[in-house]
């Protein structure tokens, strides 16, 4: 049985047998625990070998309608969710920065259906730098932020996200050249549009029978012609964090195919 597996069925207990009533429509409880994990997962900062620290502090804005249903169950969602994040960590062997808190918030710019997990960047960034910091200003080593296209150029509808990630990298370059006297070595990676599963539920939910249309669509907004693979983001995180690139500090890596630098 695997975790999303337990999850459900953990939360079916929670609400006696209303799940099904509950969520027949809008967003479902699912989805918020993907979108909590993906945001384990791209916030997660190398800062030794066998240590990756991740945030704590998650805010998941929701729509009216949707803020409602998951209100009405009360702690006990919260407390699934929180199982499910320590699960997901656990399972990826990440450490967190402190205790875990999750709260739900309504975002009246969020139509049903759609959830946002994007507040969290700066106060998460921020608690794994000063954990990692305090670890190896000792003895050196390597932090690694997850930052965006959109620290560096507008994006539409983005304020929030982009304020942000501009944040993480500030944070980057401030410890990059406060602690590169003690053997800390600290970048960011700046990725474009990577298609990821949550790509694909978010063409399907928000544009049925069109899905491929839009994929094409948001495809070409890369001057490459396609949006990144996982495995390529990975590969540069692997390289930044190793010896081979020991004469690299206080960069940040556009990985993005060609989005900010090239006009065609």
């Amino acid at each position: 049985m695997g975790i999303l597996d337990n999850f459900e069925k953990g939360l079916e207990r929670v609400v006696n047998g209303a799940f099904a009533k509950t969520f027949k429509s809008g967003l479902q409880p699912l989805e918020v625990t993907a979108a909590l994990r993906r945001e384990l997962d791209t916030k997660a900062a190398v800062v030794s070998r066998d240590r990756i620290l991740v945030p704590n502090d998650f805010v998941v804005r929701l729509s009216a309608g949707d803020y409602q249903r998951m209100t009405d169950l009360g702690p006990a969602l919260i407390d699934e969710f929180t199982q499910l994040v320590q699960q997901h960590a656990a399972a990826q062997h990440y450490a967190f920065a402190g205790g875990i808190s999750i709260r739900l918030e309504r975002d009246d710019s969020l139509s049903e259906g759609l959830v946002r997990v994007d507040s969290v960047n700066v106060k998460g960034v921020y608690n794994c730098l000063r954990a990692g910091v305090l670890a190896m200003k000792d003895r050196g080593g390597v932090i690694l932020n997850i930052a965006s296209v959109a620290s560096t150029v507008g994006v539409p509808d983005r304020f929030a996200y982009s304020m942000s990630k501009g944040a993480v990298l500030t944070m980057t370059l401030s410890v990059a050249c406060d602690y590169v006297g003690q053997g800390i070595r600290c970048n960011a990676i700046s990725p474009g549009r990577v298609h990821t599963p949550f790509v694909n539920g978010f063409l399907s939910k928000s544009y049925p029978g069109r899905e491929k249309e839009m994929f094409d669509k948001l495809s070409r907004t890369q001057p490459i012609g396609r949006m990144g693979r996982p495995s390529e983001i990975a590969e540069l995180a692997l390289f930044l964090c190793s010896d081979s690139a020991a004469f690299i500090t206080g960069s940040n890596y556009a990985i993005d195919g060609g989005f900010v630098s090239l006009k065609v």
